[in-house]
């Protein structure tokens, strides 16, 4: 089966690296999958970039632009919404015309516009969509931020100025994308059950099949290694204990950064004794402009692309924390766990899917810093290290691993085929 993998970046955000590893896991396992993105950044041949030149930049510039006088040229939302209303028709191209199945991912920001996807889905291939977030499900935004009118219909959108209105840029783009999903169907999946269950509530993904399988991670390199050999490799201290977090951009509000400011304060001021060997380690750009709000000694590593460095990060870590306050299936998590790191996180999105309450880590409520605080230390201070670990690498082989992962999106596309009537 050839499947052409689809995503605006070859490695950057956590869609790519899911798309990549979805698409080693079923080139591991028999299948043909190739990648078509619009930022190729490796020289790897199962990934092809588009033709680069003006009509590229021209697409992300016109969306933004568009946006930008919607917003009434205030860049507060700016990159929190997308309206797809430019992109490359990749029908026309020969890796397209080669495939099987077109499973599209993470597409925004010029890659493919609603006109595109449209003409995609009236090529007569089976179409797979991987939701990463809400954006499928809604008009404009990719997390909801506690807004259900997706549920009936996107209007009066709270990202744009004043609350917008009931003929705003959302109940612009709603009517589109209504518009587009009639021409056909798609086969939905969500890379979490609780994505799932949030876009079975979408009015406009009614009648679509939708379904959820988790991202999946490659268990021979994202594994536990000596931790005192890590820590050298990573630049950390070799002894005392070390709490990571990661992220993108460390100051992005959505990834929490003010609840682990106030946990790290009510860790220290609740265990004293911690503070004397007790350091964090951010991995992600903007770090610096949050290490002296934290009360522990802070290792700013910056933004690494290196995935070996990455590995010796996470294995340097005793307790690997992520205080997001809206995600799906974080990466991150599963990233950390499959290298044997106890993680702690709110109970929010897809989070208390991946960490198992006091077996695995600890699942603390959402935007309660002295719960965050309380997980650090159950970790750090109470639960048994070796359990914890033997528990995490558990969870990821039986629930993340290449195999299991690809084997699941076999039966997607097969069952997608089957609806087109094509013979794979």
């Amino acid at each position: 089966m050839r499947i052409l993998i689809v995503n605006t970046s070859e490695k950057t955000g956590g869609a790519a690296v899911a798309a990549n590893r979805l698409m080693d896991a079923l080139n591991n396992n028999g299948e043909k999958a190739r990648m078509l993105v619009r930022d190729k950044q490796t020289d790897s041949i199962t990934v092809i970039g588009l033709p680069q030149g003006w009509r590229q930049q021209w697409h992300f510039l016109w969306e933004r632009l568009c946006i930008f006088v919607r917003m009434g040229f205030s860049r507060k939302h700016l990159f929190e919404v997308d309206i797809a209303n430019a992109g490359t028709d990749i029908t026309r191209t020969k890796e397209f015309r080669e495939a099987d199945v077109v499973h599209l991912h993470w597409i925004n920001q010029g890659m493919l516009s609603l006109k595109g996807i449209r003409r995609i889905m009236e090529s007569g291939k089976p179409v797979v969509w991987t939701m990463h977030d809400l954006w499928p499900a809604t008009a404009i935004c990719h997390y909801a931020r506690g807004c259900r009118r997706y549920t009936d219909h996107c209007d009066h959108c709270p990202l744009l100025p004043r609350g917008g209105s009931r003929h705003d840029l959302s109940a612009a783009v709603w009517r589109r994308k209504a518009s587009m999903l009639r021409s056909g169907n798609i086969f939905f999946v969500a890379c979490s059950r609780w994505l799932e269950g949030e876009a079975k509530k979408s009015a406009l993904l009614k009648g679509h099949i939708i379904t959820s399988i988790p991202n999946a991670i490659d268990t021979r390199l994202f594994r536990p290694i000596d931790r005192k050999e890590a820590r050298r490799k990573a630049g950390l201290p070799e002894q005392g204990r070390i709490i990571l977090f990661v992220s993108q951009r460390v100051t992005d509000e959505r990834k929490g950064i003010a609840y682990l400011i106030e946990a790290v304060d009510r860790l220290v001021e609740q265990h004293p004794e911690l503070k004397a060997d007790t350091h964090i380690a951010i991995l992600g750009g903007h770090a610096e402009e949050v290490a002296d709000k934290l009360a522990l000694p802070v290792h700013a590593l910056g933004y690494v692309s290196d995935e070996p460095t990455i590995v010796a990060v996470y294995n340097a870590a005793d307790v690997f924390v992520t205080p997001s306050l809206e995600d799906n299936l974080p990466n991150t998590i599963m990233e950390a766990m499959a290298c044997g790191v106890p993680c702690v996180g709110f109970r929010v999105g897809g989070i208390p899917e991946m960490i198992d309450h006091q077996k695995n880590g600890y699942v603390a409520e959402l935007r309660n810093s002295d719960d965050l605080a309380a997980g650090l230390a159950y970790v750090l201070t109470e639960a048994d290290g070796d359990e914890l670990k033997h528990r995490a690498l558990r969870k990821v082989v039986q629930n993340y691993s290449q195999t299991s992962v690809a084997l699941r999106y076999v039966e997607v596309y097969q069952h997608a085929a089957a609806q087109k009537n094509l013979n794979i």
